[in-house]
């Protein structure tokens, strides 16, 4: 597909061969990104889950959080799961030492809100934007979003606690929809990337 969106996974740690198969089944180009000349050939980024503490320290060692940031400040299209979530908000309730993130969503986080790995769950999300039956989300030392700002959108709730939100160009999930088989949030991604590259090709 000719005018397919190019669509990185930051590749530094996380589940990064699950996003690259469900971009791809959304009709995507996608592709691992490591380094920040990598940043300038793509049209929207995946920032994993994994250990967020993890992929900040990898990010600032790769060179690539700076180069990141301002891109996504530019306006690039970003997705976070659970990790990812955390990297992209402005503020983290309980950082660990030396935990840093890119920003990009007006929220306040919460790490491993539902519990460690041995309380991991799956649920049926209702997303908005998310057409047909709910999702099935993986939740795995998932966090949740405490508080948002009022340019953020709150797509979905579970137990009443936010676990799913967009804010312009950003999305994030406190789970994992790429370890269902179910690619319609990644599909609703590469929605946004195409969206905003649009302009571009008038």
């Amino acid at each position: 597909m000719t005018d397919a969106p190019v669509i990185g996974v930051l590749a530094l740690q996380g589940d990064v061969r699950e996003h690259l198969i469900a971009l791809a089944a959304a009709d995507a180009v996608a592709r691992p990104v490591r380094r920040p000349e990598e940043l300038a050939e793509i049209d929207g980024l995946v920032i994993p889950g994994g250990e967020s503490t993890t992929i900040s320290k990898l990010a600032v060692l790769f060179g690539v959080l700076e180069p990141l940031r301002e891109r996504v400040r530019g306006g690039l299209p970003v997705y976070g799961t659970c990790a990812g979530l955390i990297l992209l908000a402005d503020k983290i309730l309980d950082p660990r030492s030396g935990q840093e993130t890119i920003g990009g969503i007006d929220m306040i986080v919460r790490r491993n809100a539902f519990g460690r790995q041995n309380e991991s769950f799956e649920a049926a999300v209702d997303i908005k934007g998310v057409d047909g039956d709910p999702v099935e989300g993986v939740f795995i030392r998932a966090p949740w979003v405490e508080s948002v700002g009022a340019r953020t959108e709150v797509l979905a709730e579970h137990e009443g606690h936010i676990v799913a939100v967009r804010q312009g160009n950003a999305l994030a999930t406190s789970f994992h929809p790429e370890l269902t088989g179910d690619h319609r949030v990644h599909s609703l991604f590469v929605d946004m990337v195409r969206a905003n590259r649009a302009p571009e090709s008038l």
